[in-house]
């Protein structure tokens, strides 16, 4: 396994493991590259995957510390906990459900489709479906998306059974078991789904696509990758000229260690990644490393969401199977007539007991709060996905007060609704609601949104450097050889989960980026 040298200036050095950073990584390596990733969790391999939620949820989380402002209801319920993502080897494809869905033509161009909207701070991507409609087919290919190459779909569980017969009766006519990015037949040296149900706290069996036992792997086998985990990069440096040298981190034994680079790449999330450039601030960038335009840390979308559940005279065990194999895409349209722009999807969930008793109705208590249960075997659920505004002042910062334990600034986050978020989350409870009740719900339960899953925007895309901080490679307008290449260079969150789309920018990152450095450019 490759083992590369701290003084080697000619590496790329990627911060995060995950869908950006995992596949970069491994790209690159595919193509003749040195590569460094350093990883800030551990390295928790299929064996060490617990099936115990809240075990679980201590082993992968990364649950250092966060503050939160704005008005939205998390800043309450979880001031120090508004995202659910992973701190390990393999990032938040460990947790992620596996849903694998293209924007739609229009998510690429939001301003010249949804027009003036007052609060909302939108803005076209400087590229569009058809240019990445080629990336797209790749990815799903690589991941083995169901629905698509001829990947059959993987079998319905009830919690399908029941949100499609509730769907048929009100007339949805997109309504299948998902595009998904889990073996429903083996494939790529792993095997099938095996319907355990404990697919966000890492698959047991490997069936469902993560870059921490497919991506890496196979980047280590050409000897130019090395993952270096429990590595938390404090700091990227530049010289006089303002070129990325390479970044400072504290390994394992509490150690500051400088790894140079040719390259380097941010990926750690659209809350760690701004955060890092914002600590990287300097003389030369007294606001933070590609911020020129004021935008790192802006326009922080988290996705519109929320949960219906739904009781039954009869079990339904919405646990049993893949957890969120099941959609209705019918209302991910856009159509203004609705009272809202963009579009929203619903997708099966399920939560295990103990979660569902944390994130039901945080703070609740007494006959009504635990009758919801005393109904869990007979609870269908579903989550609402939709497509939130950004907004300028939704933002990550640097706290003021608060710091890690290396003595870092810890990241702020700040969110509002827009009054179209708070819309499409209305109509989203009534029409989930109008699928369960169709078929003989005796109780419908509307859940607030829990900690974010699906954190975008903060480092966006842009045309102009005046709005944004990357162009349409990744590549920061400011500083030619550092890169994004996370979810934190979306202009728009579209009404879809977001893997796939990570993992088809990356990919079309690392041929940009072996050709730029194949001519020296960078």
């Amino acid at each position: 396994m490759a083992q590369f040298d701290l003084n080697d200036d000619g590496v790329v050095v990627i911060v995060g493991s995950g869908a950006g950073g995992g596949t970069l990584g491994n790209e690159l390596a595919q193509r003749g590259i040195k590569v460094v990733i350093l990883e800030a969790g551990a390295r928790n391999e299929i064996p060490d995957f617990i099936n115990d939620e809240w075990e679980s949820f201590a082993q992968l989380a990364w649950t250092d510390m966060r503050t939160t402002g704005g008005t939205f209801r998390l800043a309450r319920d979880f001031p120090n906990l508004p995202a659910w993502i992973v701190k390990s080897v393999g990032g938040t494809t460990t947790h992620w459900a596996g849903a694998s869905l293209r924007f739609q033509a229009h998510e690429f161009k939001v301003r010249s489709t949804y027009g003036e909207l007052a609060g909302a701070n939108l803005l076209d991507w400087p590229l569009t479906l058809a240019e990445l409609e080629p990336w797209y087919d790749r990815a799903e290919s690589k991941m083995g998306v169901t629905g698509t190459h001829g990947i059959p779909r993987l079998p319905g569980n009830n919690n399908f059974k029941v949100m499609a017969a509730g769907a048929a009766k009100l007339g949805y006519r997109e309504v299948h078991t998902g595009n998904m990015a889990i073996n429903s037949r083996p494939r790529d040296g792993r095997g099938s789904c095996q319907q355990i149900g404990f697919c966000f706290q890492g698959c047991k069996s490997g069936a469902k696509w993560s870059t921490l036992y497919t991506e890496i792997p196979k980047g280590e086998e050409t000897g130019r990758l090395e993952v270096r985990p429990n590595a938390m990069v404090a700091r990227i440096e530049h010289d006089d000229a303002g070129k990325v040298t390479g970044v400072l981190y504290v390994d394992e034994g509490g150690r500051m260690q400088r790894q140079r680079a040719r390259v380097v790449a941010v990926a750690g999330n659209s809350l760690e990644s701004p955060r890092l450039l914002l600590n990287s601030a300097s003389s030369k960038f007294p606001d933070g490393l590609a911020n020129s335009s004021g935008q790192v840390g802006r326009n922080y979308m988290r996705h519109t969401t929320a949960t219906v559940y739904a009781a039954f005279e009869r079990p339904v065990h919405m646990f049993r199977g893949t957890t969120m194999a099941g959609i209705i895409r019918d209302e991910s349209k856009n159509d203004p007539s609705r009272g809202f722009v963009g579009g929203y999807e619903m997708e099966t969930l399920s939560l295990g007991l103990p979660f569902m008793a944390a994130f039901v109705n945080p703070g609740a208590w007494g006959r009504d709060y635990a009758s919801i249960l005393d109904d869990y075997a007979n609870l269908a659920g579903m989550w609402i996905v939709g497509e939130d505004m950004p907004q300028a002042d939704n933002r990550i910062t640097l706290d003021p007060h608060e710091k890690d334990r290396n003595g870092l600034p810890v990241a702020h986050v700040a969110f509002s609704d827009h009054p179209n978020d708070v819309a499409m989350r209305e109509h989203g409870f009534r029409q989930g609601s109008a699928v369960y009740e169709a078929v003989g719900a005796t109780r419908v339960i509307r859940t607030p949104p829990y900690p974010s899953t699906h954190n975008l925007g903060t480092n966006r895309m842009s045309e102009r450097p005046r709005d944004g901080v990357v162009n349409r490679f990744g590549q920061t307008h400011d500083i030619p050889n550092l890169f994004v290449s996370d979810g934190s260079q979306f202009t728009s969150g579209a009404g879809c989960n977001p893997t796939l789309t990570i993992v088809a920018l990356a990919m079309r990152q690392a041929e940009h980026i072996a050709e730029r450095m194949g001519r020296r450019e960078i």
